[in-house]
């Protein structure tokens, strides 16, 4: 029984199922991709950015509730970055996003996560900065509007708004902003561990 609430509260609670559920929430989204239906785009989209959302709330209720959890300081993460991948994928192959961005954007998330597992093999925490906060902002809001992909008048907007090109602008900068922040990371990690070479 004692085996079994300690399963219960390190893997089954309310933080981790949630976000195990985005993961879920994936596979719709990408069926939704479609070129053709502006409401599918929009459907996309909409589920998209509830996946979103929902990775502020777990987190909160985790820290809220005390359910910071070894499960789920791993799945996490790794919900993050599948959800972000999938989806920049599909939109390459339906020529939403240039290939060219995708991989410079995957290839700096690979790039920190090799650097993490580098600074904990030292007992060494990267904290997530400021510029890793912005370049997620940007670049699930710019996924957001790439999924959108048509134009739409929004109420009290005379012309319609090219949600395809406005999803480039943000991903776009989610680029710039990443690169930016993967230096300030390695910077941070050299001086940390000179600093703890000096001791």
């Amino acid at each position: 029984m004692k085996r079994y609430e300690g399963f219960r509260r390190e893997i089954l609670n309310l933080p981790n199922m949630i976000t195990i559920g985005r993961v879920f929430l994936i596979p719709p989204v990408l069926m939704l991709i479609d070129k053709t239906d502006p409401w599918r785009c929009v459907l996309a989209s909409l589920l998209f950015t509830v996946a979103s959302l929902l990775d502020l709330i777990d987190g909160w209720l985790a820290r809220r509730a005390g359910l910071v959890t070894v499960f789920g300081k791993f799945v996490d993460p790794l919900a993050d970055k599948i959800m972000v991948s999938a989806v920049l994928i599909y939109l390459v192959m339906d020529d939403r996003a240039p290939a060219w961005l995708v991989v410079l954007l995957l290839t700096r998330e690979f790039y920190i996560n090799g650097l993490r597992s580098l600074a904990s093999s030292e007992n060494i925490i990267i904290a997530a900065s400021a510029g890793g906060k912005a370049k997620t902002a940007f670049q699930l809001t710019g996924i957001s509007f790439l999924l959108m992909h048509f134009r739409y008048r929004l109420p009290g907007v005379e012309e319609a708004l090219d949600f395809h090109r406005i999803g480039l602008v943000l991903l776009g900068l989610s680029v710039f902003v990443s690169i930016k922040s993967a230096v300030d990371y390695t910077f941070g990690f050299r001086e940390a561990l000179a600093q703890k070479n000096a001791e």
